[in-house]
């Protein structure tokens, strides 16, 4: 037992104590990593890592088999696709970068609303959508999570009003002027109305879903963000995430669905959690070295 005990005691002092800067890069691509799965996790951009990582892991089974012929095949197919994916996949890689630096000073002032902010926010939305329900209203509604949607919120009227079901109802009201687009609520707040959305490239979608429903699955597909719809012709209510649509939902699961979607910040948290965890980190890290300096 107590061979034991020393070989695990010996084992342990001999891993390394992480120097500062060691924590640092450790998080750093921690980072990265996130973000890199937070931007592939729609279908077609997965399927394009897909491919890439079947591509390169093929290149390296065959230069350790020994198989020349197939393994320059696919060095230059790499070396090609790679200028390839720039040229063919330059507006994604823009929005990539946009999202990467697109959040203004102001909004990263601003913060993020608390937990009774944004329970009233959801209260008066599915509030509103109930009605615009009942009434036949079509409605197209954006809540910002972290992507950072300037180039859409920028094609409609900035507001920046609190959100209300008087003002929902009063937008989408089919002779307001501001009736025709998507309103972006963002820090809990009705920032723009009129807004212009990308559709969505899909082609297996039902054929009683319009041009409001398209915009909605292509922003959700474009981003983070959790799009509500109301449909003009049928009244149901739908909610577009992650590029999929949840349709036929009532106003008390409406709120459920928008409680557990905005008031608990995945992001937000994992964010957190990284925070925390480097903290303790660097506990570990300055104790480890001051005993060895006390030792010494």
């Amino acid at each position: 037992m107590e061979q034991i005990k020393s070989f695990f005691v010996e084992s342990l002092s001999s891993i390394p104590v992480p120097s500062l800067m060691d924590i640092i890069d450790m998080a750093v691509v921690a980072y990265l990593f996130y973000f890199i799965l937070n931007l592939i996790r729609t279908t077609s951009a997965f399927r394009i890592a897909k491919a890439i990582v079947i591509f390169l892991v093929a290149t390296g089974v065959t230069g350790i088999l020994e198989m020349n012929a197939l393994n320059f095949l696919l060095k230059g197919v790499l070396e090609v696709g790679l200028i390839a994916l720039v040229v063919m996949f330059q507006p994604e890689l823009r929005k990539a970068l946009d999202r990467l630096g697109g959040s203004s000073l102001k909004d990263m002032l601003a913060g993020k609303p608390n937990e009774t902010e944004m329970a009233n926010v959801i209260k008066q939305t599915a509030s509103a959508c109930e009605w615009m329900s009942r009434e036949r209203i079509g409605a197209l509604i954006v809540f910002e999570r972290n992507n950072a949607l300037s180039d859409y919120y920028n094609t409609g009227t900035v507001l920046d009003a609190e959100v209300s079901d008087t003002l929902l109802r009063s937008i989408f009201f089919p002779k307001a002027a501001l009736h025709d687009g998507a309103v972006f609520v963002r820090n809990g707040r009705v920032a723009a109305a009129s807004c212009v959305l990308p559709l969505t490239e899909k082609t297996h979608l039902s054929r009683d879903l319009g041009t409001r429903h398209r915009a909605g699955i292509g922003i959700s597909e474009a981003s983070d963000a959790v799009v509500v719809i109301v449909s003009e012709e049928t009244g149901t209510i739908s909610v577009a995430e992650g590029g999929m649509l949840k349709r036929h939902l009532s106003g008390q699961t409406l709120s459920r669905l928008l409680s557990s979607e905005l008031a608990s910040d995945e992001g937000q948290q994992l964010k957190v959690n990284l925070i925390e965890r480097g903290r303790e980190l660097l506990q570990k890290y300055w104790t480890k070295k001051d005993d060895k300096n006390a030792k010494k």
